[in-house]
């Protein structure tokens, strides 16, 4: 089966790559299919870059201290659950028997039997007391690891909320191409968006030009001439304005030129280092 005549099945491989959720032996073969075929190793890239403009849009928030707060009094609470069930099974704690045999001693110093019965009556209000008091304090505790749980949940919900927000707001991409030299080594992706005019490139490659040289990308139309669609900074990714010329034309290129790029209405007058087809990923 050729997975790039297969373009909902290869979107799911790729996004699945892309996540790190396809993995073994199937993540093997995938990679494998994604270093012999462009269109393959076009949507891989493609959805590793959607992927990573959710890391930009979603600023890193680390855990907020009442959350290890909420998790501490959540695990206090089921070990005192665990002990007040325990308690309840084996009858009064060890302190509360050690004050009914005192008392119980105590009682032996008078021979009233009345007052002994009233000796037990205030043994068993004692008694009482404590576990009430320390089941109380369980309930409280519960109570409060309750509404803290539900504030939690609510603020992920909100940022979930918010994160699909930018996702339906990130520019839709049209077309991609990966830009290679003649080794295949992957150096630059583009991807481009008419609607938007947004063409970004984002380098994935190793390769730097010197500092006295610029990089300037160009679109290959049929049977025409190179058309400059901007020189490339330094920066790691790139937006530029000329998504809709170069969605047009069927190959981008790259070339070596001065700094600055090349002259005003010339092609390019320096050696072509990467080059590769434009695809549409809606094909």
């Amino acid at each position: 089966m050729r997975l790039q005549d297969h373009p909902e099945l290869l979107e799911r491989l790729a996004a699945a790559h892309a996540l790190g959720t396809l993995r073994g032996g199937a993540r093997r073969r995938f990679e494998t299919l994604a270093r012999e075929h462009p269109a393959i190793r076009a949507q891989a890239l493609l959805w590793h870059e959607r992927f990573a403009a959710l890391t930009e849009l979603q600023p890193s928030e680390p855990p907020s201290p009442a959350l290890w707060e909420r998790i501490a009094r959540e695990v206090e609470w089921e070990r005192l659950g665990a002990a007040g069930a325990a308690q309840a099974a084996a009858g009064p704690t060890p302190a509360a028997t050690a004050l009914l045999a005192r008392l119980r001693r105590a009682m032996g110093l008078w021979r009233g039997a009345a007052f002994a019965g009233a000796l037990a009556t205030v043994v068993a209000s004692v008694v009482a007391v404590v576990i009430g008091t320390g089941m109380g304090r369980q309930v409280a505790q519960r109570d409060l690891a309750l509404a803290q749980r539900d504030q939690a949940l609510t603020q992920v919900s909100q940022n979930r909320d918010a994160l699909a927000e930018q996702l339906r707001a990130a520019p839709r991409v049209a077309y991609v191409a990966v830009l290679a030299d003649d080794k295949a080594a992957q150096t630059l992706l583009v991807t481009i968006d008419p609607d938007r005019n947004a063409l970004t490139v984002r380098r994935v490659g190793d390769f730097r030009e010197g500092p006295d040289r610029s990089l300037q990308l160009w679109a290959l139309p049929p049977g025409g001439a190179p058309q400059s669609l901007g020189v490339l900074g330094n920066a790691q990714v790139l937006r530029l304005g000329s998504a809709e010329q170069a969605a047009r034309a069927p190959a981008l290129a790259v070339s070596l030129e001065p700094l600055g790029g090349a002259p005003a209405g010339s092609g390019p007058t320096g050696p072509v280092l990467f080059q590769g087809r434009v695809l549409n990923t809606d094909a």
